[in-house]
């Protein structure tokens, strides 16, 4: 009929789009772009490891607190008897600054080393970078690190003591703690996912640890001529920067802590290799 508009035809239904997934192309790739485009997912993972960990529980959050402060408690006591040098701190200052590091690290390194495991069904279901579980498992214990700093706070007030300059190198501190854990988490978490004996390991190698690290005494009782051995420890330059820079004594960052910062570093790029090369079959083997 003239002058009647054609009746366009249907289009051609559009192809869906084909994502291929493929393993890393080489040991050096790490997915930060990928990190980021699944970042809401991250986000999930923490806030859920965040929920799980306190649901059911009397007192919620208060455990972050009460046991470091039940450790500094007893530390305290024992650096009296001993007479154990605090480098002119009050005790309970002395220990609490070097268990908000270390309970962290502890805590964040045993969810971490479980992480792949525990979330086995996900991983043989759905792809997603897996870098993304033993990344929440870490960021989810700053939570309970916030809440047990808040007391640290109140316990600077208590005895008067008052920040320096020295704070501005406790965010550096910080990260080294999240680094240090994340490391040795991705090398822990991709063992266990192929070896089961890791997770019975893992407790005496945390006990350990810790004895090698200066939460009960000074890092000042090893020789200086042996104390940048000592800081092949990572934990050994976390603890000690966290007491230089909160504790307001405003010492620069010593040798020692050099060390252990060299260490994270070669521990996290080793683990993240390590990790991204396990990735590809973790789902044949997990």
């Amino acid at each position: 009929m003239s002058g009647a508009a054609a009746i366009p035809e249907p289009a051609a239904l559009a192809k869906p789009p084909v994502m291929r997934i493929t393993p890393p192309s080489g040991w050096w790739a790490i997915p930060l772009g990928e990190l980021w485009n699944y970042r809401e997912l991250l986000y999930f993972f923490v806030w859920r490891d965040i929920k799980i960990r306190y649901k059911q529980t009397a007192i919620g959050a208060a455990w972050a607190v009460l046991q470091p402060f039940l450790a500094m408690i007893i530390f305290s006591i024992f650096g009296r008897l001993a007479r154990i040098s605090s480098q002119g701190l009050p005790y309970p200052i002395f220990y609490y600054s070097a268990l908000l590091p270390w309970m962290y690290f502890a805590a964040a390194l045993q969810n971490a080393t479980n992480t792949i495991v525990e979330n086995q069904r996900l991983i043989t279901k759905v792809y997603f970078p897996r870098l993304a579980l033993p990344l929440s498992a870490v960021l989810s214990g700053l939570v309970d690190f916030g809440v047990s700093f808040v007391m640290f706070i109140i316990m600077m007030i208590y005895y008067r003591i008052h920040p320096t300059a020295a704070l501005l190198w406790f965010p550096l501190f910080l990260l080294l703690a999240v680094l240090t854990a994340l490391g040795v988490g991705l090398w822990l978490s991709a063992l266990n996912a192929i070896y089961r004996d890791v997770r019975y390991v893992l407790p005496f190698l945390v006990q350990f640890w810790f004895w090698a690290s200066p939460v009960a005494y000074p890092s000042s009782l090893v020789p200086e001529k042996w104390r940048w051995l000592y800081g092949l420890n990572p934990m050994a330059g976390v603890i000690e920067g966290f007491r230089r820079s909160l504790a307001g004594n405003g010492e620069p960052p010593s040798g020692l802590i050099f060390v252990s910062t060299g260490v994270v570093l070669v521990v996290l790029l080793s683990g993240v290799v390590y990790f991204q090369k396990m990735e590809t079959t973790v789902a044949d083997v997990v």
